[in-house]
């Protein structure tokens, strides 16, 4: 087992990934939606990094390349289980998220059922888009947790501050705090439709993937 810098960048991402919910566990919210924010966008960032450092250093190395997908992939998954809890736009997540789930399984049994022929399953240049964008969607789906709860706020209501700022005619109050209400919203917006041609994405390559193994599947191993 080699050691170098970008397999370490792996190995903490991979450790990132549950480091994720674990924030929800021992912090309140906004304060655990905060640091799931910034541990998510710097583990996502290592992504790019220790791929890229291993090509420039030639250091690219087995255990790295056993140990990237399944850092990505735990990262996807545990942040998914922690947005679709809190998420107040949960009920639009789920469909998406089983497809990201499902296609992230399938292909991983097959690779395992493919054994040493696995590697006609290479990544390709548009599944390094889809786990791009997956980490983005997520980003801005946590983003929104940020703005809802800094703000008091749900997409099935307003807080007591908007509400009091209404009673008593303060227009500049009711302005700013619509505008605040606005960027909250629009932020689960474009999470949710991130997420949902993420989704889209993962099962193009799910199915290019099935496609690439089916010779394989059918001559049997």
């Amino acid at each position: 087992m080699k050691w170098n810098v970008p397999n370490i960048l792996t190995v903490l991402r991979l450790l990132a990934a549950p480091c994720v919910a674990i924030m929800f566990l021992y912090f309140t919210r906004p304060y655990a939606d905060w640091f799931a924010l910034m541990l998510f966008i710097s583990a996502a960032a290592t992504d790019w990094i220790d791929g890229y450092l291993a090509r420039a250093w030639k250091q690219e190395t087995k255990l790295g390349a056993m140990l990237d997908p399944i850092a990505d992939k735990a990262m996807v998954v545990i942040a998914l289980m922690v947005i679709i809890g809190f998420s107040s736009w949960s009920p639009w997540l789920v469909l998406p998220a089983t497809v990201i789930l499902f296609r992230e399984v399938f292909v991983s049994g097959l690779r395992e059922y493919l054994g040493d022929t696995a590697g006609t399953l290479k990544v390709t240049k548009l599944a390094k888009w889809k786990t791009a964008l997956q980490m983005t969607a997520i980003a801005v789906l946590f983003s929104q947790g940020v703005f809802e709860h800094y703000l008091g706020m749900s997409i099935y209501g307003m807080d007591s501050d908007m509400v009091d700022a209404i009673l008593t005619g303060q227009e500049e109050d009711v302005l700013g705090l619509a505008w605040k209400a606005a960027a909250m919203e629009w932020s689960g917006r474009i999470g949710l439709w991130m997420l949902w041609l993420a989704a889209a994405l993962t099962a193009i390559t799910g199915w290019d993937y099935l496609m690439k193994a089916m010779p394989h599947l059918r001559e049997g191993r």
